[in-house]
């Protein structure tokens, strides 16, 4: 089905030691037109990180995984960053004070692929899991170094933290809010449809669009982006929702809601939040 709107996945990874290209495919028959492409962890590519230079290997791929999604006719844009759940994975090798630095540097790394043209994104955060507090207190440290890049840049940062409610998305802003970055380039990447809540904070949701969360944001209104978070890993096949998910499920919302949220939606908050083209 050809859609008469653009269709984008706002988070999803495309792994080629997976099912990769045949995952796009996928998007594009059901009628997805673009796709933001989130840079995977490195322990799930096989990196093992002992120097910043290390993460060029994990940018490099999901720009050439890019590159070749482009050439199928899907508009598709890199976000490139360091998982907050590398942390944990570092401190198993080395000081919890050397972690925090290579991240950091790690980030900067992915902010000069921002600053060549080669992503329009950064992403960042803080363990979803519980750690201890000087884990946390550096995780925090490295998520507003982020904002300090992303302002300097004048690009979104992707969000991948904690499961949030609105004292979460305060403390998020009050962080984002010190260091100066403008919210709106702020996304909560796997947000609940808390859409009133982000817009009156200045935050920026990627609703997971799971069963129901969809027509619950719209409820609160049209600032929001819809994503998958798509994880493209043969272990867990479909998992977190497939590449499928979001076009069939804005054909059908379309049915209800009309395609004129969805221009909102699927371009002009891209365009806005991304600062790239949405075009068919």
């Amino acid at each position: 089905m050809s859609p008469n709107i653009p269709i984008t996945d706002e988070h999803i990874h495309i792994d080629p030691r997976a099912k990769g290209i045949d995952a796009v495919k996928q998007f594009q028959n059901a009628g997805g037109t673009h796709m933001m492409v989130v840079s995977k962890p490195t322990w799930t590519l096989g990196v093992e990180v002992t120097k910043p230079d290390d993460y060029r290997a994990v940018f490099d791929e999901t720009v050439n995984i890019v590159r070749q999604i482009n050439e199928l006719g899907i508009g598709a844009f890199p976000v490139l960053g360091v998982h907050p759940a590398e942390i944990t994975k570092l401190c198993e090798r080395m000081k919890l004070e050397n972690a925090t630095s290579l991240m950091k540097v790690g980030l900067e790394i992915a902010s000069e692929y921002v600053n060549e043209g080669l992503a329009v994104g950064l992403k960042s955060g803080r363990p979803h899991y519980p750690v201890s507090d000087e884990v946390w207190q550096a995780s925090n440290s490295i998520m507003s170094h982020a904002f300090s890049l992303g302002k300097g840049l004048g690009c979104a940062v992707q969000l991948h933290t904690e499961s949030v409610g609105e004292p979460e998305l305060e403390d998020i802003a009050s962080r984002a809010k010190s260091i100066g970055i403008p919210l709106e380039k702020v996304v909560k990447h796997y947000a609940p449809p808390l859409v009133d809540v982000c817009e009156r904070i200045g935050l920026y949701p990627g609703v997971l669009a799971g069963k129901g969360a969809i027509e619950e944001a719209l409820k609160q209104g049209s600032r929001f982006m819809m994503e998958t978070d798509y994880i493209d890993d043969p272990q867990r096949p479909g998992a977190v929702l497939g590449p499928k998910t979001i076009p069939r499920r804005t054909m059908k919302l379309v049915e209800t809601y009309g395609e004129e949220v969805f221009w909102k939606v699927h371009k002009e908050n891209i365009e806005s939040v991304y600062e790239v083209d949405i075009e068919l």
